[in-house]
């Protein structure tokens, strides 16, 4: 497979996960916007997980090449609920066994932001039990 052929499926992978794909770059960064279908305050985990999911399994199978991923959560078109993101070198870590899923899943967490009143903030007071 090619690199373009090996990130062109992307998008179906991340559909298949149950992620409602809005927009996809699949550059480097690789640059992912998609629909909540939870529209509260805040972004919701699982949701996050279903994408890294697609794309690690991806990486597992060969099939992707871990780049940096920028992702935007919006509500609908244009209305933005958050963003979160994950290095290149965290997959290849996870992948390789070099940290936990434990650790991966906090590094990630600790990039989400929130959209409130027309400015990101770090989600540093988040309730880990509000949006499971």
């Amino acid at each position: 497979m090619t690199g373009d052929e090996r990130t062109a499926d992307v998008e179906p992978a991340l559909r298949s996960y149950g992620v409602s794909v809005e927009s996809i770059d699949r550059g480097d960064p690789l640059e992912l916007t998609y629909m909540t279908a939870f529209p509260g305050r805040k972004i919701h985990r699982g949701e996050i997980g279903r994408a890294l999911n697609a794309l690690i399994d991806r990486a597992e199978a060969d099939e992707w090449d871990p780049v940096r991923v920028e992702g935007t959560v919006v509500r609908s078109p244009g209305d933005v609920l958050g963003t979160w993101r994950v290095e290149a070198e965290w997959f290849e870590a996870l992948i390789g066994y070099e940290i936990s899923e434990t650790e991966f899943s906090s590094r990630v967490l600790d990039t989400v932001t929130h959209e409130t009143e027309g400015a990101a903030r770090p989600d540093a007071e988040t309730d880990p039990e509000a949006d499971r």
